[in-house]
C-alpha cells in the first residue's frame, strides 16, 4: 500500500518547521512505505543548512515551557502530544533549573535547546542539557540536527499511523 499525499505541505511542517524540508519531502510522494518515507526524509534533513535546521528548532517551544506548549504551539499539538509528558511531574527546583538552562543554552548556540523528549524525564532532559553544555557550536549543531530528526520520524509516524 503506498503512501500518496494525504497531506499538505501545511500538516507535513507539523513533522518538521524547516520549510525546505518539508517542500522537498512533499513533492517525492507516494512513498511505498514509512521506512522509506523517513529514508527520504533522513536525506533532504541532513543536506540542509544549520539555517533551515535552526528554522525547524524554532518551531518547538523551550523543553519546560508548558505555558508555551499550549499556546504558541497549539497547531503542532496533535503530533507533539506527550513528547513532554515527563516535565509534567517535575518538581519546582527541576523546572526552575531547566528554565535556567535553557536560557545559557541559547545564549551559548543562538538557539534553544532540542532534545527528543519522549520517554524522558525532566530530570533526564535536564541532565542532557547540562552535558550538551560543554560541547562546541559546531558539534552542538550537528548534536541538535539528530535529536531534531528523531522528533521528526515520531512525528511522521504519527501522522501516518
Amino acid at each position: 500500500m503506498k503512501l500518496i499525499n494525504p497531506i499538505t505541505k501545511e500538516e507535513l511542517s507539523k513533522c518538521c518547521g524547516s520549510a525546505a524540508w518539508a517542500n522537498q519531502l512533499f513533492g517525492l510522494f507516494p512513498f511505498n512505505t514509512i521506512s522509506d518515507l523517513k529514508k527520504a526524509s533522513d536525506r533532504i534533513w541532513f543536506s540542509l543548512s544549520e539555517i533551515d535546521w535552526k528554522e525547524a528548532f524554532s518551531h518547538h517551544p523551550k523543553i519546560g515551557d508548558v505555558g508555551n506548549l499550549k499556546e504558541k504551539f497549539a497547531g503542532t499539538a496533535t503530533l507533539a502530544e506527550g513528547e513532554q509528558s515527563g516535565v509534567k511531574a517535575a518538581n519546582e527546583q527541576v523546572l526552575k533549573a531547566l528554565q535556567k538552562g535553557n536560557e545559557d543554552y541559547e545564549k551559548k548556540f543562538g538557539y534553544i535547546f532540542i532534545v527528543c523528549a519522549t520517554g524522558k524525564s525532566a530530570a533526564e532532559m535536564l541532565a542532557l542539557l547540562k552535558s550538551r553544555m560543554i560541547n562546541n557550536p559546531a558539534f552542538e549543531i550537528r548534536v541538535a540536527a539528530k535529536e531534531q530528526n528523531k522528533i521528526t520520524h515520531l512525528r511522521l509516524e504519527k501522522l501516518f499511523t
